[in-house]
């Protein structure tokens, strides 16, 4: 019995789920026609004691071939380094910097830092560029975003970034974040004009200000710890959005051992479940299910149980494909795929053991999900 159920799963995983994992969703290189005048763009890039990646990130951004206007807002965020010195070195006359407040409450820190930007950006600017101090940009970046936010309508154009894949726990653990993340928030339900599920990944994300300031502006989402996604959603609401893995924009921050991977997803795993410990139970239940039993049936089965534990484990393998082509890794990790699995479910206990303790949320030494809060 458990072994046709989980074969059922994946055969709606698979057929289902808008395709998520053929990973199709991506930023070609059509841009489509020039806009007949590029609009203005503000980039806001909120930092907090990134002064090893900062000048990378800054530079990328004045390095862009955008025809129109563009200008760049660096919220220094309570760094304790030198990153706004590294900023300002990488930076040109175009680069304004602002030290930011301390967060009130009921507002994530980098949420609070991105008001603070736009704030400082007016309301000269057409569009906005969110983008992270981690993230580095091919010159046509801001091009492609634009391009498309004007000739496809979108009133949100997101880019996935892609995750630096170097180091053995790199190699193992970031194309499964990328698949269980699109599982999630299947990138062609997001794209869909239609009303329903909204999402955006947080390193790249180019809004059109006026539909920000009709949605509420920053302040709808300010204490959501999945603040890209309760983003995507709010925008969504306000248009049509747009959501695909990228070569263009590139995360240069290091993941180099199995706990800094665990720490970067136990950040918000719990909040993902809205902190709830049914869905936790859930939640663990089912991962179990769908990713530890077909390899236990398929091993220590019999009969019916160990084929159908075989065949899911072999949809399983196959469903990870495009993912693991897209980061350039063996297909043999397709096979490995429920071990990774369950390192994501400890993450999962983890991050609510965290919360439990105050800890939620931890980033640059704030705890941002305090306990009992609910999503």
């Amino acid at each position: 019995m458990i072994g046709w159920l989980a074969l059922a799963i994946w055969l709606v995983i698979i057929g289902g789920r808008h395709g998520f994992w053929l990973a199709r969703e991506r930023d070609r290189m059509n841009f489509g026609p020039a806009p007949e005048t590029w609009p203005r763009v503000t980039a806001i890039v909120p930092a907090r004691d990134e002064a090893e990646l900062i000048g990378k990130s800054i530079a990328s951004l004045f390095a862009q071939d955008y025809p129109g206007p563009f200008d760049v807002v660096l919220i220094d965020d309570g760094s304790s380094d030198q990153t706004a010195q590294h900023a300002r070195a990488a930076g040109t006359d175009r680069l304004t910097i602002i030290d930011g407040a301390t967060p009130p409450t009921g507002w994530t820190g980098k949420l609070w830092a991105v008001s603070q930007g736009i704030v400082a950006a007016g309301t000269s600017p057409d569009y906005l560029l969110l983008t992270d101090a981690d993230i580095t940009h091919a010159p046509d970046t801001l091009r492609s975003l634009v391009s498309r936010a004007v000739n496809d309508d979108r009133v949100l154009v997101s880019l996935m970034a892609r995750l630096r894949c170097e180091s053995l726990a790199e190699r193992a653990l970031v194309p499964a974040f990328v698949f269980f993340f699109q599982l999630l928030y299947p990138f062609g339900e997001i794209n869909s004009r239609t009303p329903g599920r909204g999402a955006a990944a947080g390193g790249v994300m180019l809004v059109d200000r006026r539909a920000l300031e009709k949605a509420g502006g920053v302040a709808a989402v300010r204490g959501a710890l999945i603040d890209d996604c309760a983003f995507g959603a709010l925008m969504k609401r306000q248009g049509a959005i747009w959501l695909g893995l990228t070569d263009r924009a590139i995360s240069i921050r290091r993941y180099d051992t199995v706990g800094s991977i665990a720490a970067m997803i136990s950040r918000s795993a719990y909040a993902q479940l809205g902190y709830s410990r049914w869905a936790l139970i859930g939640t663990i239940g089912g991962l179990g299910l769908t990713y530890l039993a077909p390899p236990l049936l398929a091993v220590f089965g019999h009969g019916y149980g160990q084929w159908t534990g075989f065949a899911a484990w072999t949809l399983m393998a196959i469903a990870f494909q495009p993912m693991l082509r897209f980061y350039h890794r063996s297909p043999l990790w397709g096979v490995g795929l429920p071990l990774i699995a369950s390192f994501y479910a400890g993450c999962t206990l983890l991050s609510a053991w965290q919360h439990a303790r105050g800890q939620g949320g931890m980033w640059k030494g704030r705890a941002q999900a305090a306990a009992g809060v609910r999503a």
